[in-house]
C-alpha cells in the first residue's frame, strides 16, 4: 500500500516558479512515479516521470526545458520544479506511484498515461496569471 502527501503549488505570475513535493510512504520501494495535471474542462496528462532506481526522467513536450524531476531517496520525496510558468501551466498537479509490479518497458511506453499508477496524491493547485 502507498500513501502519498503533496506540499507545495499556489498562486504565481507569468515566468515565476514554483516547486511541488510528493512524500511517499509505502511498504515497498516503486519503480516509477510520475506528475500529473488536470485543467478543467480537460483529461488528466502526464507532465514529468522518474524510474527510481535509474533516475532516467522523461517529459510532456510542453514543459521541456522548464519543469525537472528529481528525488530524495533517503527521505523518499519526489519534487517538480517548475521554472518559466506560464498561464497554460495552470491546474491541479497530482503526484502518482506505480504498483511496483510493471518494468522498464511499461514506464518508458505508458508513463503518460494515468492508468499505468496505482496511487495518487490528493492533488495540488498551481495558478498562473499572465
Amino acid at each position: 500500500q502507498v500513501r502519498l502527501v503533496q506540499s507545495g503549488g499556489g498562486s504565481v505570475q507569468a515566468g515565476g516558479s514554483l516547486t511541488l513535493s510528493c512524500g511517499r510512504i509505502s511498504t515497498h520501494r516503486q519503480k516509477y512515479m510520475a506528475w500529473f495535471r488536470q485543467a478543467p474542462g480537460k483529461e488528466r496528462e502526464g507532465v514529468a516521470t522518474i524510474y527510481t532506481t535509474s533516475n532516467a526522467t522523461r517529459y510532456a513536450d510542453s514543459v521541456k526545458g522548464r519543469f525537472t524531476i528529481s528525488q530524495d531517496i533517503i527521505q523518499n520525496v519526489v519534487y517538480l520544479q517548475m521554472n518559466s510558468l506560464a498561464p497554460e501551466d495552470t491546474g491541479t498537479y497530482y503526484c502518482a506511484a506505480d504498483s511496483g509490479n510493471r518494468g522498464y518497458k511499461v514506464w518508458e511506453t505508458r508513463w503518460h498515461l494515468p492508468e499505468t499508477f496505482t496511487s495518487w496524491g490528493q492533488g495540488t493547485q498551481v495558478t498562473v496569471s499572465s
